[in-house]
Order: structure tokens, then sequence, then C-alpha cells
């Protein structure tokens, strides 16, 4: 936008935006008002309507702008303009009435707690601010004072850790202020908290927010007015005149409060007085718990359940480690006060705890001490009772419960908690005692269901040579009445899969559990749960299984008439698959035939007709190829060397299958990736034995990519170099595939943002020109593409795609490590030289430009494979390494436009003597999160 535009057409813009019906328009004018917000002019567009106040549409519009400006493109102001805007802030603030919107005063003080952040010229602003609008504007002081602490924390403005710091200090020398402006505003309008709801909650959040920075500090808690009053909210009880619950809004501000301390003191602690003030109020609570469920509050309830929980993770470490036979910790309390919450009747209020039984069983896992564990068994007992009973689905619920339904989702988190916590009880015992409430006098399906699906969550610890519970179990689940209802089927047949390795012991129940499971595929609902039963059976009991395999192939070629879906068959298939893998050699070949021919005989009809591919049907090329990949991926055979591999004839069977799909379908990128997948099982499977059909393979596959750039071709390129790169009479010929390749590829990584809107290109692009790095040095970094495969990859740095990155920084991990002296000495000295020459030529780019990416483009997590190239190049020469890392530390910025200072020349010293002494990558990834800090 070059010139800015007058008000009126602003205002006719926003007007579109949230008036006018007609969707083009609406979409017009955001599109025009996006850019608007982009350009320099709408800092004083945003002035200007708040000035104006000529709308509710527009006010918001100005402030949200103003707040967007602040936050994202502060650098736009030059340092001069500070003042101006500040004021201008202040002034529109100063004209805040009850009238005024919430969501304009909302962005109107994110605005200005942004710029205080932003603005180190203006220290101690808390203290301006309130020597200005206490006595006149207290509800947008208390806004700002809520949302500084907040945005400082949050870590959306690029602050640095410098700014932070002094940001935080500033913070704490204004703290008592703000805290007696806070006991001030408490005890104005704390004393009658209910008809002062609005103001309670944000002294409470105003509160709580400097508490959540460090700013406050928890040595004056004890007595502090705030938390007094946040406890009176949440131990409220109503009597005789009073109201008869306490507004939501302001038990859940009470409740983050008290939630707050709690995490502070789980970091402090040394907080004697404050732990037992803490405790003794938290355990108080237990009354009004109970009440809160006798009055079926489940918000208020909750908030009381994360206070217990959160209690609970605060004390945890101290509980352990002071808990012995002779005595307990008194902290052990909120364990029942948690379990009392876990039976709540909703297994919302349940869910809240389960962090807290993570992280007990992880604590007793790590200590592994047999007496400490059991001094824990009754409470995880309990826990595993109660989420028992949680698990039961509604007594008339018909059917199964479907994907996505919330209590479904939970189901699958208690399956997961109780695996995580059942070594505490024994994975034995939890399932005899549900085999016990199986056995219940009057036991009703749900409840029967419920304590399957326990038992399925454990089955898989339970001892192979269990033969009291298991047999039985078995035994009841193959005689289950026809009327039995669905869910309870269902999961007796998931229950049956998980036993696989009982099972495996017990190769006498093998026949009639197959022949149980066989029947059951027939069966709406039921199908699904046997077909992944008998494939984790199939894989794990591979040595009884080769003898039904004549069987199983029936089976399957009867697949698409029983009830399961297209994921069940390809979970069949990888388990038969698995088994046939372990057939002898002689009868291999055969069976491998019959799988991979009723995938290929409907995918050749199809190629053959001229039908759309509809998704997901028998029409479609995807289905087959899935199944097909299934299969080549799943049968593996041990073969001697020299040894004719057994699956070879099948996969020249195989190929010209691919092949004709490959053309039919060339533009459809869907069926290419699948094409491309089972071209991949297929090359491992037989590894390097298939030499005669290279040479068209590789014509294929380089003439479809060049039209359409597919990058699944790039992927089986890599695998052509893993499987043949390091057979000398190959080398030339995949040398020449990716010089075909590089053209089309650099073409489109060239385009605008191009390596930006092709992730995919640049992830299977340098996977295999690492895999040459890996597989065939020498000719790879001799070849005349070098060079501009570099300038790619120095420019693919910068790329904040996680898969794409981790590739390039492979291919640089590789190149240095080429360098080195590996298993191959033979061409030791040529590579070491090879290396040397790219490095002294791109090795200052390259440290430079990582440090860049690291600082201002990756993610942190994604700073482990950077520490990895630099770890490998300080190995190769750590001295200039070190002149590369001291040279690329100079051109980072030293402050930013509004004069914050990023890092400081003692600090850039310190991250260099870091990481030139590191030799692993986890130190030098420490010190690229340090560095990152500075600018972030």
């Amino acid at each position: 936008m070059d010139s800015k535009p007058s008000l009126n057409l602003v205002h006719a813009a926003v007007s579109a935006l949230y008036n006018n019906p007609n969707t083009t328009e609406k979409e017009r004018a955001s599109q025009w008002l996006g850019d608007l917000q982009k350009s320099v002019h709408a800092w004083t567009v945003a002035d200007e309507l708040l000035h104006h106040k000529r709308d509710l549409e527009s006010c918001y519009f100005g402030a949200q702008t103003m707040r967007t400006k602040i936050h994202q493109s502060f650098h736009e102001l030059p340092t001069e303009a500070h003042d101006s805007l500040r004021n201008s802030l202040l002034e529109h603030i100063s004209q805040i009435n009850q009238e005024t919107n919430t969501v304009i005063v909302t962005q109107l003080c994110l605005a200005l707690a942004d710029l205080i952040l932003q603005m180190p010229t203006w220290q101690q602003a808390s203290l301006d601010l309130i020597n200005r609008f206490s006595s006149t504007n207290m509800w947008p002081l208390l806004e700002i004072l809520t949302v500084l602490p907040e945005e400082l924390e949050s870590r959306s403005v690029r602050l640095g850790e410098n700014r932070r710091v002094a940001m935080l200090e500033d913070l704490k020398s204004c703290a008592g202020t703000v805290g007696e402006l806070l006991t001030h505003c408490a005890g104005t309008y704390g004393t009658n908290w209910q008809e002062n709801v609005q103001v309670n909650v944000k002294i409470l959040r105003c509160f709580t927010s400097w508490v959540s920075v460090g700013a406050i500090t928890l040595n004056d808690v004890t007595n502090n007015m705030v938390v007094s009053q946040a406890f009176s909210i949440l131990n409220y009880k109503p009597e005789g005149d009073k109201p008869l619950s306490v507004v939501g809004s302001l038990h859940d501000a009470a409740s983050d409060c008290i939630c707050t301390l709690l995490q502070s003191l789980e970091d402090n602690n040394n907080q004697q007085a404050l732990e037992s003030y803490l405790f003794n109020n938290v355990v108080n609570l237990e009354m009004v718990y109970h009440l809160s469920v006798a009055n079926e509050d489940q918000e208020k309830s909750i908030n009381y359940c994360r206070i217990f929980t959160e209690l609970g993770e605060s004390f945890l470490e101290k509980i352990i480690n002071s808990c012995s036979a002779k005595s307990f910790h008194y902290a052990i309390k909120v364990l029942d006060l948690v379990l009392i919450c876990v039976g709540h009747h909703e297994y919302e209020v349940a869910e809240i705890t389960f962090n807290l039984w993570y992280v007990l069983s992880e604590e007793l896992y790590q200590k592994n001490s047999k007496e400490l564990t059991e001094l824990f068994r009754p409470y995880v007992e309990r826990l595993i009772t109660a989420l028992c009973r949680h698990c039961q689905m509604e007594p008339d619920h018909e059917g199964l419960l479907e994907d996505g339904d919330d209590f479904k989702d939970f189901r699958l988190k208690v399956s997961d908690l109780v695996k995580d916590v059942v070594f505490i009880v024994g994975s034995s015992s939890c399932f005899r005692q549900m085999f016990m409430n199986l056995q219940a006098p009057g036991v009703t399906w749900d409840s029967s269901e419920a304590a399957l699906f326990i038992m399925q969550a454990v089955a898989k610890n339970v001892l192979p040579t269990e033969n009291e519970v298991v047999p039985k179990v078995v035994e009841a689940i193959l005689n289950l009445p026809e009327n039995t209802h669905i869910a309870v089927k269902y999961t007796s047949v998931m229950l049956l899969g998980e036993l696989c390795e009982w099972i495996e012991k017990h190769p006498n129940t093998l026949d009639p559990i197959l022949n149980f499971l066989v029947c059951c595929l027939h069966q709406p609902g039921v199908g699904a749960a046997a077909a992944l039963s008998l494939q984790n059976i199939c894989a794990t009991c591979n040595d009884h299984m080769p003898r039904h395999v004549p069987i199983l192939l029936q089976l399957l070629q009867q697949v698409d008439t029983f009830a399961i879906t297209n994921n069940a068959v390809i979970g069949l298939l990888k388990g038969v698959s698995a088994i046939v893998g372990c057939m002898p050699h002689s009868e291999l070949t055969d069976a491998m035939r019959k799988l991979c021919l009723m995938q290929l005989t409907p995918l050749c009809q199809l190629i053959e007709q001229d039908v759309v591919p509809v998704r997901g049907t028998k029409s479609d090329p995807v289905l087959w190829l899935d199944r097909l990949s299934s299969v080549l991926r799943n049968v593996n055979v041990k073969v001697f060397e020299g040894q004719v591999h057994p699956c070879k004839p099948v996969i020249l069977e195989v190929w010209p299958v691919i092949s004709r799909a490959f053309d039919k379908y060339q533009s459809d990128l869907r069926i290419m990736e699948r094409c491309c997948r089972g071209l991949r099982f297929m090359l491992r499977c037989v590894s390097q034995q298939i030499c005669e059909i290279l040479q068209s393979l590789v014509g294929q596959i380089v003439r479809i990519y060049a039209t359409y750039k597919h990058s699944c071709f790039l992927y089986v390129g890599s695998i052509l170099v893993d499987e043949y790169a390091t057979d000398p009479n190959c080398v030339q010929g995949l040398l020449d595939m990716l010089q075909a390749f590089i053209e089309p590829t650099f073409q489109l990584l060239q385009e605008e943002n191009g390596l930006r809107n092709h992730p995919d290109t640049v992830d299977d692009f340098f996977r295999l020109c690492a895999r040459f790095m890996q597989r065939s040095p020498v000719p790879f970094l001799q070849c005349a593409a070098l060079v501009h495969i570099l300038q790619c990859s120095l420019m693919a740095c910068t790329l904040d795609h996680k898969e794409a990155n981790t590739s390039v920084m492979k291919f640089f991990y590789d190149l240095v490590n080429t360098g080195k002296c590996g298993k191959n000495q033979a061409d030791f000295e040529q590579r070491k030289v090879l290396v040397t020459s790219i490095l002294n030529e791109y090795g200052q780019q390259l440290v430079t430009n990582l440090l860049h990416a690291c600082v201002f483009y990756l993610h942190s997590y994604m700073l482990s494979e950077v520490a990895d190239v630099f770890v490998e190049m300080l190995e190769f020469d750590r001295e200039m390494t070190g002149k590369w890392l001291a040279t690329g530390l100079d051109t980072l910025p030293k402050e930013n436009n509004g004069g914050i200072m990023s890092a400081t020349p003692q600090q850039l010293n310190d991250i260099h003597a870091s990481m030139t002494r590191s030799d692993t990558s986890k130190s030098v990834t420490y010190a690229l999160k340090d560095l990152a800090r500075f600018y972030r």
C-alpha cells in the first residue's frame, strides 16, 4: 500500500467486513484491511480511528491494529517516535469508561504492555501507570498490570533474554507498590465480593500474573490479603441470607491464584511456612468440594480437583523421599483428597488427576525400591478400581463407542495410565482383581466390559507362565453366548489379541482361538477387533503359524466379504506376511506369489479399464497398492550370501504392474506416492538382487519426474542409492539419475518462496544426496552438480520445516563426516582432501548461515540437528571452525531498532567458548538455545 488511505475509505472497508451480507465484498474488505495492517500507514490510521470513535467496529479494528503493529512491527518506528506513541496510547486508555467495550480495552492494554516491553527508556512503567490511573481508571490499570507479566512470560514478542531479565527486575522493583495497590483494592472491594465480582476477578488475576513470573515473591504470601480472599471465596458456604453460590468467573480466578502459588512452591522448596499455610488451607477445602458434588456444580468440583492435584504435584517429591514403612510424610493425605476427586461421578473430574499419577509412577520406577513401591500400592489399587468404574458405558448404550467420542478418548487415556502405573500393584494382581469383578454376583454387561477393558490394558504384562486366571478368561471368551452385548464381545476379542505372548507359550490354545477370531471376522462391529487380534497373534506366534498359512490365504481371498475396514485388511496382510517370511524357502515363493496376486489382479484390471478412481472404493488403485505394500514390507526373509532370494521371482512379476501404474496414473500425486511406496518395499525386500530392472526403473521415474516433479520419485532415488551405490558398476548410472533430477528440482525450488512451498522436495532431495555421501562419497564429491547442491543447501538452512531441515542438516553432517577416518581406509586421504577443499570454500558461509538460522528462523526443538553438524565440524578442524564461529557470531546484530541490547560481547564470547570446548551434541545444543534466547 503506497499511500495512506482516507479515513472514510477505511471506515467503509471495516463496515463492509462486519456488515455487508455479500461474501465476496467481505473477502475483498478483509484482504484490503489485512494489507493496510501490514503497511507503515497502519500506525496513523489506527490512532485516528481510536480518536474519532465513530462506531464499535472501527474502534476495535483500530485497537487491534495498534496492538498488532506494536507486537509484530515495532521495528518500523524510529526511536524518536516512541514517546509520542506512548502518550497517544495513554490518552486513549484515559478515555476508557464503563461503556467501553471489553475487547477494545483488552487490545489497548495489550498494546501498551507490548510497548513497555520494547521501550527500554520507559523504566518502572508500572509505577507511572499506578500514579496516573489508580484514582481514575482502575479497570484498565488492573488489566494492564495483569497482561504485562503475561506478555513477558509468553515470549510472543521477540525481546531477547537480556531484555526479559531487565524487565523482570523492573517488575520486581515495582512489586511492592503493586502489592500495596492490590491490598488496597482487596480491602475496598473484597469485603463484599459477591457484588463486585468483576473487579475482584481482576484483582486475583493481576496478583496471579505477578506471582507466575516471580515478580511478587513467596516470602510474604502467608499474610497477603489477596491470598486470604482467594481462600475465602473457595471456602464459601451458603448460610442464612447468603447467596447460594459463588459466580463461576470469581471461583475460577481464585482457583487459578492458588494453583499458581502451588506451582511456584514446587520451584521453591525452602518455603516451609508457606508450605504449611497452603497445605492446611487446601486440605480445609474438602468439605466445600463435597458440597459442590452435592449441588452438582461440576465446574467448582473441577476447580477443587485442580487445586488438590496441584498440591499433590508440589509435595510429591517430599512425600516420596520422606515415606518409609515406619512413617509417612504428613502431606500424603493429599493423595486421599485426589482419590476422592477420582471418585467423582463425572469422568472429566478424574481426568484432571492423571498427570499426578504419571509423575508418581515415574518417580517410583526411577527409585526402583520394592519397599517404597509397596507403600503406594493401596493408593494405586483404589485408583484402578475407580478408573474401571469410570470406564463403564451407560447401561442402555447400544452398539460400540464411535471414533471421536469424548468418552472413547477418555478410555484410551485410562488405558495408557493403567499401563504406566500397573507395575506398582502388579499386572497379574490387577488382572486377577478384574477377573473377580467379572465373577461378582449379578454383574451387569457394562461393568463386565469395563473390567475386560482394564484387563486388556495390562494383558501384555501378564507373565506368559500364568496358569491360574488367564486360561479361565480365554475359555470364557471362547464360549461367549450369542446374545452377548457387542461391546463386551468387541473388548473380549481385543483382549485375546493383547494376550498374544501368553498364547505363544500355550500353543494348545492357538487353534480354538484362531477359529473363534475367524468366525468373528464376519460379524459387523467385531470384525475389526478380530482382524487386529489376528494380526497380533500372527506377528507374535509365527513359529507355530506356518502350518496355518493355506487356511489364512483362503481367508484373505474372502477378506472383502468381511465386516472390516481396509485398514483392518492391511493389518491382516501384515500378520500373514510375517508368517510367510518364516516359511521354508521351498514353500515361501508360492505363498508370496499368492499374496501378491490377490492385489495385482484387481490392480491390472483397473489399469486396463478406463475407470475414474473413486477414493476408498475397489476402483481406487491406492487400495490395492497399500495392500501390496503391506505384503512387500512384512515378508522378511533370512538369506545367506550367494543365495537367490526366494521372493525374487515374485518381485520380477510385481515390477511390470507397478511400471504400468506409473504410466497410467502419472499425473495423480496420491497414486504416485503409493506406487513409490510399493517400489520402496519391493527394493528393500530383495535388496541388490534385481539389477536387471534398474535401467528401465530409473529411466521411467526420471521421465515422469521431469514432467510432474512428484518428490516421491526423489525418495525412490535415495532407496536405489542406498541399495546399489556400493556396487561400482551402478554408480555412474545413479549419478546420471541424480543429474537428471537436479534441473526440475532446482527449477521448483528457485520459484518465489520455492523452498518454503515445497518442503517435501527439499526433504527428499537432500535425503538422496546424503545417501550418496554415505554409500559412494568420492564419486559424489567429484560430480559437477555438487556446487549447485551446496548453494541450494546453504539457502535451505533457514527452512523451519522439521523434516526438510533435518534432511538438510543430515546432508551437512554426512558431508563433514565423509572427510573423517571411517571403516573404508582405502580412500580416506582422497575423501579428506575433497571435504577440506569444500569447507575451505564454504565453511564460513555454512557456519554463519547455521547461526542465523538458529537465532532467527528455527524452532528450539530443531537445534539439536544443527548441533550435530557443529560437533562434526569441530571434530574435523576445531581451530578453523572456532574462527568461523567467531566471525559468524560477530555478524549477529548487537541491538534491535528499539535500542534493546541483544547479546553483549561477553555473552557472545561465552557462547563461542562453550561451543568450541564442546565435544557432545547436547552441550552444543544448550549453547545454541542460549544464543537463540538472546534474540527471542
